[in-house]
């Protein structure tokens, strides 16, 4: 019995070993829980600006914005986008260090690509959506896409990922029905989800 459970741990420990020569793993959890913080930061400052000029997001589906107000939102996603992208930059290359990983290697190079490819494609699309002035889709989208991502990238990091792809998916369809709600629909999935991610990444396998 006793050998037989030994056959079984070195099978598994060959498993393990196999899994983390093929995956990136130094995905810290932390770079979620920032990328989160920052989403909630910039939702709130956009928030602050629809009030404060009278804009009603869920009443205007045509949101009928002025360049001055469209520079000012993509304006703060663009800082949260670089702001998510050098913290999971900083606590990635913190958490190889300490694991005696390299940063950056083939599977890096792997993830990364299966990574932006859906991002850029998306990326792409809001923009399409925004020339023909249907902005009120672009919060959905930017989920949809960004959880087809995670979930294409879930094959060379931390199988986990893919339950929050599923979870952007999802919340992206849902947001496309009721398109009055994108904004909330954004930082739910951008800002909570993330937090929740990350925490739980980070108790799993960093503590």
């Amino acid at each position: 019995m006793n050998q037989q459970q030994d056959q079984l741990a070195t099978l598994q420990e060959i498993r393990n070993i196999m899994d983390r020569s093929s995956r990136f793993i130094s995905l810290s959890g932390l770079s979620g829980v920032a990328a989160g913080v920052s989403a909630l930061i910039g939702a709130a400052a956009v928030k602050w600006y629809l009030v404060t000029h009278n804009i009603n997001y869920t009443h205007n589906l045509d949101l009928q914005l002025t360049t001055e107000a469209l520079w000012f939102i993509f304006s703060v996603a663009a800082l949260v986008f670089i702001l998510a992208l050098c913290s999971a930059t900083y606590f990635t290359a913190r958490n190889a260090r300490k694991s005696n990983h390299r940063v950056w290697d083939s599977k890096t190079e792997r993830m990364l690509v299966n990574l932006f490819i859906p991002l850029a494609a998306g990326g792409i699309f809001c923009a399409i959506l925004v020339y023909h002035n249907l902005l009120y889709l672009v919060a959905p989208v930017m989920l949809i896409f960004y959880g087809c991502a995670l979930l294409n990238a879930s094959k060379y990091t931390l199988s986990d990922i893919r339950y929050l792809g599923f979870l952007e998916i999802a919340l992206g369809l849902i947001a496309s029905f009721f398109v009055g709600y994108g904004l909330l629909a954004w930082t739910v999935g951008f800002g909570v989800l993330h937090i929740v991610y990350g925490a739980l990444v980070y108790y799993k396998y960093e503590r």
